[in-house]
């Protein structure tokens, strides 16, 4: 049976900015790639039914992922839902992506919900995953530089 990975973290940081973060090519390049791997968006048309695809590549190896899918729900610094698609033939299946961001007392809680993650990628595999990529994300969106 597929997964189902449930993911939470409050970030010192506006909900505007996290929501840019998962939108802005340059910004999901730069942390959405779990340690060891560089990640290329190769497009991103960021509205609902526009689609994206993103590449991951194994520093050590090689060896590229590829993956894309399409943008279901976009509500501006509340709520991004899009689907999810592995090339790989031996990671088929649809996964559903639901992030959803609310301001607090001292920054913005973040919860994901992965629904449909392949057999083969292991529940403690993708967790960990995800937990790197949100602390590159912290590291992008909680400082506050200045112009």
């Amino acid at each position: 049976m597929p997964n189902t990975i449930r993911l939470h973290r409050v970030f010192r940081s506006t909900p505007e900015k996290i929501y840019k973060a998962f939108l802005d090519a340059d910004a999901v390049a730069r942390w959405v790639p779990p340690n060891g791997f560089t990640g290329k968006v190769h497009h991103m048309d960021v509205k609902i039914g526009g689609t994206f695809k993103m590449s991951f590549t194994n520093f050590s190896t090689g060896r590229v992922h590829s993956f894309g899918g399409q943008y279901l729900e976009l509500v501006p610094y509340e709520l991004i839902r899009y689907s999810d698609d592995f090339d790989d033939p031996h990671l088929s299946g649809q996964m559903f992506v639901t992030v959803s961001l609310k301001k607090g007392a001292v920054g913005t809680e973040l919860n994901i919900i992965q629904e449909g993650v392949p057999d083969p990628v292991p529940a403690d595999a993708c967790y960990l995953g995800w937990q790197e990529s949100l602390a590159f994300l912290a590291k992008l969106v909680e400082p506050d530089i200045p112009d």
